[in-house]
């Protein structure tokens, strides 16, 4: 198996960050380009990433000013059952996040890429917070 880890700070209040990372509209703002779902423990969300690209998740954590995580059960081959995850903590002015994308079964080139690409995604998201970026989501991979 194979797992990605990104950690890193932002300077927004933690309650912004898990509303970003938890929520429909706050997921929208940095990564998926339509997603719907009420968030909360074992609700599913629809993540829409293109015409080819409609996922399910679970949502198999939920706890509010958190952490939260996703659990894939229809999407790519490679990201069926695994799991993405935000484990936060208040740092005053800052939230220091814990990023995982753990239950690979290869470490192959998609696997590889998708480390880079969820980099890019962590640095919107960053942005968005911190500075009110906004990147159009046909151009989120070239920000």
């Amino acid at each position: 198996m194979a797992d990605i880890f990104h950690y890193f700070s932002i300077q927004a209040p933690v309650e912004k960050v898990f509303e970003s990372v938890s929520t429909p509209k706050g997921l929208n703002s940095w990564w998926s380009q339509d997603s719907n779902g009420k968030p909360g423990p074992g609700e599913t969300y629809l993540l829409c990433f293109g015409p080819k690209y409609n996922w399910k998740a679970i949502i198999s954590k939920y706890i509010p000013g958190n952490e939260f995580e996703l659990r894939f059960i229809e999407s790519d081959m490679d990201w069926n059952d695994s799991r993405v995850g935000f484990i936060l903590a208040d740092k005053d002015v800052f939230t220091d996040v814990q990023f995982y994308h753990t239950g690979w079964k290869d470490d192959n080139r998609h696997f590889r890429i998708s480390n880079y690409c969820w980099a890019m995604y962590l640095r919107i998201l960053r942005r968005n917070l911190e500075y009110g970026e906004e990147v159009p989501y046909k151009d989120r991979l070239q920000a």
